[in-house]
């Protein structure tokens, strides 16, 4: 067996939630996985099967204490947890050389000010932080390969991010404005996005039947949009984001509208050519034909975004659609993980969006 088809051991931090047993179903279809340890510390004892039915007979794991000097015999270990779970165990983790792939916002955003001012609470490990890299693989590839902590990129900032990397890269490759200083991100999602615990505003009599914004006045997703615009993307000019949320009722899937004012010289661009390009070569991404509207239901359960563009005069809208379980969380930790250990990127993850 050569080095890259070994086993790896996985730890899995806080497998109860969605984004947790999203993690275990697609571990279980990985070739090269074993899932070593799989924590709760509400669950302790019970078989996985117990409380996910569904993964009977493909993962009989049953759930123990978070211990981190038992996480330490693991290859990698993902955090499906509470933001600020991550950060107290990295230390021991990553002296004893386990790579991390946190879910949550511990090892996203670069700028403490703007982390403490949105988490509500101070980084415990500004070293590690640094040397961290920020899990969006279509733009950051590079860095994710030799990284040994990952911060897994939230769901919104990951269909922002790629709906506007093609225009902010063009854009930096003409080094002339094509589109207004204003950039407005209409988003929507899923119910299962608010995570797993019992809140009265996520109950069925609450949503079903309901469309509503949230987050108008400020949103914890927005600083990481605009460090991926002005940092990852490296915009040179000094784009204002509106970013504004909604929760439709539905129980996965997100779709994130960008709209964009063109200038005398953007309208030239032929952005469909444009978009196309930039993703030809990522399996994930897929840019639609010409006319062709994306639909949640076109990546559900999958890993795949789908990206759609509609250009009229000097209008440019943008149209992006993910899972907000898989591409937006758990799907990305998998290929995150897949690039850190040299594997081919599909490894688990060549899943089929389920219809209807």
């Amino acid at each position: 067996m050569s080095e890259q088809q070994k086993q790896i051991k996985v730890g899995i931090v806080g497998g109860t939630g969605y984004t947790g047993v999203e993690l275990i179903r697609l571990l279980s279809c990985h070739p090269l996985i074993m899932i070593a340890m799989l924590t709760s510390r509400t669950e302790v004892g019970r078989q996985v099967s117990e409380l996910f039915p569904n993964l009977r007979g493909i993962c009989d794991i049953a759930f123990s204490d978070a211990d981190d000097e038992k996480l330490t015999e693991c290859d990698v270990v993902f955090f499906a947890t509470p933001h600020g779970v991550a950060m107290k165990s990295a230390p021991l983790l990553t002296s004893r050389g386990v790579k991390i792939i946190d879910l949550a916002a511990d090892f996203r955003l670069q700028d403490l000010t703007a982390f403490q001012r949105w988490y509500d609470m101070t980084h415990d490990c500004e070293e590690i932080l640094r040397q961290s890299a920020y899990g969006l693989p279509e733009i950051n590839r590079h860095l994710i390969k030799d990284a040994q902590v990952v911060g897994n990129p939230g769901c919104y900032p990951t269909t922002a991010i790629l709906g506007l990397a093609a225009i902010i890269a063009e854009q930096n490759r003409q080094s002339t404005p094509l589109i207004d200083e204003h950039i407005i991100i209409d988003a929507k999602s899923g119910i299962s996005g608010a995570g797993r615990s019992a809140k009265l505003n996520l109950i069925f009599s609450e949503t079903s039947d309901n469309f509503s914004a949230y987050g108008v006045s400020g949103h914890r997703h927005l600083p990481e949009i605009e460090q991926g615009v002005h940092g990852l993307l490296g915009s040179i000019f000094n784009h204002k984001i509106r970013f504004v949320p909604h929760l439709v009722p539905m129980i996965r899937g997100m779709f994130s509208t960008i709209h964009l004012t063109l200038t005398k010289a953007g309208q030239q661009v032929d952005w469909q050519a444009v978009f196309e390009s930039r993703f030809k070569d990522e399996f994930f991404v897929d840019v639609l034909p010409k006319q062709v509207l994306p639909q949640t239901r076109h990546t559900r359960a999958s890993n795949f975004l789908k990206i759609g563009i509609h250009q009229d005069g000097d209008i440019l809208t943008i149209m992006v659609v993910q899972d907000n379980l898989v591409k937006g969380a758990a799907g990305q930790a998998v290929q995150n993980m897949n690039i850190m250990f040299g594997l081919d990127e599909k490894l688990g993850l060549e899943v089929v969006p389920v219809t209807p």
